[in-house]
């Protein structure tokens, strides 16, 4: 130990500095000597092969039989080659911009932004994901020469070629080529390609605010598509590729000013040999997402989805003969509809237009899957959380004018200035009411108090675990959500009716059964997602009043397009209150379809009614049930016998409306019955509705508004009821002084 000492003693920190340098150095030698050691090892292709393009091995699309193809991806590819000196100095610049603003100062690979996208990547918990960092020279190599893969391996190969490319090529030779094979989205390749089927005109003949759309399209472009669903993120980045310009000095103040403001149209799309184009484009914006734009067109990928063939061919033309009706019945032009089998989760049939091709109606864009309010079709998620909450489909509320804001007087029954008071779609008024009742009949005010009683935050969290994604902020939300103040999707609302279907399982919707590669090796299987996200005896109080055709007859009649003799369905229609959108949700519980009328750019329909979209989901259910399995809901246990009144349906107090008659048994009277009617809010706690009778009840903030509704209505009720008795008593009085009358004459006649 004392030796050790001596030797620390004796050696100075300089001498520790020293050695040090001189370890990291004879490590940092070995560490290089092995990386190029490794590096020599590669297989690196000759630059020779830069000219010969590899053959795309295209991804193919078939039905769920896997005979039917409904889009090869690469059958029509399409790619002119153009020299440089023909294409728009914009192009030039807007892609500099956006893809490599060092372009004309690096020898090829740009070490800090490889690192930086690693960095970026690396918190994402993927390396070789997201960010590339890769050059415009890295990507003309990526393009042309190496394989897609997402390996260390082929990035070293990627910047080791990148260096050699940019020894033998000018810059412009690079820029060139790169422009020339730069995928611009489906079949489109190269920027003349683009040109032509974007904007019409030559790659020489863009604009500015043109060529940073063009710009903006290879990092992502199938999600970037104009023709697709993304259009908002595609007029972001095309902002951001202006502004990248403008920094970098390419253009003017008032070059980028006047861009911004600038609006472009596209031609319309032009595809052919497709079948079903809205559900192959949902499916192939799934596949680029996943794997990638490069290895859905090398690896050879045999995608066998989900679509039913027969069902979509017959639900694309319902959907269009419908929708061209109703473009002349009720200004609304376009539909929608889409179909789920609730037991697997697997996508049947979309349909997002009444016609993909159609560019009157902008009818590429997909309806199934953007953002519309449902109006009352979103009502079944808030009263499932009502039953989850132990309510139940007897339990009583009143459908009486009420006041909701706290803010607001209860005697205010306007939605002017902060408050609220909604109508129903009728206008009319129906005192004690059971939830059950409410729901078959849409009625907006029991809504309201179910939702309240429910609470948004548990409504919400339903919606979401049932399926429902875009409705992610309680706070943005109040009592008009159960009247469909949210946005959300059709094909997503499809999905989380068939949990209704399937008593409570919930399956993630899919539209892929199965994925092989050019070698036949499956590369991906659609296994059971099963998930039990609602307790059954809620989704079975759901369904049986949604199928109750008896509770649902005031509102639709007996024999309306919702009723199947002999069959069990259930279905919710929904409608706004602008007249923009017409929706209509329906199961049985082996299928659910959902449908929707209005117009793309949301202008209003002539009017609203269950004409409008009814029609077009009956037409269809009828031609999909023909070949499906009858299958019959499960009835829900009964309430309780010993739950309390209020939630069996009884909505008066029993024991103080019974009065003693000449019978030795009780009565119950129609006065003192009304007399002691008392809101729910009187004999539930809404967050413990099962539990003890509230000691307080006016401590809930909306008791007051509520209880001063059902005064008024006691009142009005009670007043005209003693009017009729004083009226029935005088009557009875005049009949007993007649019959006196009578008896007096027939005495002095004897």
């Amino acid at each position: 130990m004392k030796h050790v000492r001596k030797l620390c003693k004796n050696h100075t920190l300089k001498d520790f500095i020293v050695d040090g340098i001189l370890v990291v150095f004879v490590v940092g030698l070995v560490g290089v000597g092995a990386l190029f050691l490794w590096i020599s090892t590669l297989d690196i292709p000759d630059l020779s092969s830069f000219e010969e393009r590899r053959i795309l091995q295209s991804t193919k699309i078939y039905d769920r039989t896997g005979e039917i193809l409904l889009y090869d991806l690469h059958q029509d590819v399409k790619r002119t080659i153009v020299p440089y000196k023909e294409i728009s100095h914009h192009v030039k610049n807007a892609t500099i911009a956006i893809e490599d603003d060092k372009f004309f100062e690096h020898w090829g690979v740009r070490p800090m932004a490889i690192i930086r996208a690693a960095l970026a990547n690396l918190q994402g918990g993927d390396l070789f994901g997201g960010q590339g960092g890769s050059t415009i020279t890295q990507q003309v190599i990526k393009n042309s020469i190496l394989e897609r893969e997402k390996t260390l391996t082929r990035k070293i190969k990627e910047a080791i070629l990148a260096l050699r490319l940019e020894q033998v090529l000018e810059k412009e030779e690079i820029l060139n080529y790169y422009l020339n094979e730069s995928p611009y989205g489906g079949t489109i390749y190269g920027v003349e390609e683009a040109s032509q089927a974007f904007f019409g005109k030559h790659a020489n003949d863009i604009t500015l605010v043109e060529a940073a759309y063009l710009a903006a399209l290879p990092q992502a472009p199938t999600y970037y598509s104009p023709y697709g669903t993304n259009r908002a993120a595609l007029e972001k980045r095309k902002n951001l590729v202006l502004q990248r310009m403008h920094i970098n000095e390419f253009i003017s103040d008032d070059e980028y000013a006047a861009a911004l403001a600038t609006s472009t149209e596209f031609m319309a799309q032009v595809s052919t040999g497709i079948r079903a184009p809205h559900f192959v484009f949902y499916v192939r914006d799934y596949l680029s997402r996943k794997y990638g734009e490069e290895s859905l067109a090398e690896r050879g990928f045999r995608v066998i989805t989900s679509l039913d063939w027969e069902l979509q061919e017959a639900a694309e033309n319902i959907v269009k003969e419908k929708a061209l009706h109703n473009e002349t019945a009720f200004n609304a032009e376009n539909g929608a509809l889409v179909a789920v089998d609730p037991q697997t989760g697997e996508i049947l049939t979309m349909v997002g237009s009444r016609d993909y091709f159609d560019e009157d109606i902008d009818g590429n864009f997909n309806i199934a899957i953007a953002e519309r309010q449902p109006g009352s079709s979103f009502k079944p998620f808030v009263y499932a959380a009502a039953f989850d909450a132990g309510y139940t489909p007897e339990t009583v509320v009143f459908d009486l004018k009420t006041q909701f804001s706290t803010a607001c007087a209860p005697d205010n029954f306007t939605s002017e200035d902060g408050c609220y008071a909604p109508k129903n779609y009728d206008g009319a008024f129906r005192g004690p009411v059971s939830l059950r009742n409410a729901l078959a009949q849409s009625l907006n005010i029991p809504a309201v108090k179910a939702l309240y009683l429910a609470g948004i935050k548990n409504s919400l969290k339903f919606a979401h675990d049932l399926g429902l994604t875009t409705l992610t902020n309680p706070d943005q939300y109040g009592l008009t959500l159960v009247l469909g103040g949210g946005e959300v999707k059709l094909v997503e609302m499809v999905g989380a009716y068939s949990v209704f279907a399937n008593n409570g399982v919930k399956n993630d919707l899919t539209s892929i059964i199965r994925i092989e590669d050019n070698t036949g090796a499956v590369i991906e299987e659609s296994t059971p997602s099963e998930t039990r996200v609602m307790r059954e005896q809620v989704a079975l109080q759901i369904s049986d009043v949604l199928s109750d055709n008896v509770a649902r007859t005031p509102l639709y009649g007996s024999n309306s397009m919702l009723y199947f003799p002999g069959r069990d369905v259930a279905a919710k229609t929904g409608t706004t209150n602008d007249k923009r959108d017409a929706w209509i949700v329906g199961y049985t519980p082996n299928l659910a379809v959902g449908a929707w009328a209005g117009n793309n750019d949301n202008e209003s329909m002539s009017e609203l009614s269950g004409l409008i979209i009814t029609p077009m989901w009956r037409a269809f259910m009828d031609v999909a049930l023909a070949t499906r399995e009858q299958e019959t809901f499960s009835r829900p246990q009964a309430t309780p016998y010993d739950a309390k009144p209020i939630l069996r349906g009884i909505w008066f107090d029993p024991v103080a409306s019974l009065v003693q008659t000449g019978s030795s048994t009780p009565q119950l009277n129609a006065i003192t019955s009304i007399g002691s009617a008392h809101s729910i809010l009187y004999y539930v706690d809404k967050n413990n509705p099962t539990g003890p009778r509230p000691t307080n009840p006016a401590r809930d903030s909306q008791f007051a508004l509520w209880e001063y509704s059902v005064s008024l209505w006691k009142a009005n009720l009670l007043g005209a009821l003693n009017t009729q008795a004083a009226v029935e008593e005088e009557e009875d009085e005049n009949r007993s002084t007649r019959r006196r009358s009578r008896d007096t004459d027939d005495n002095e006649d004897e």
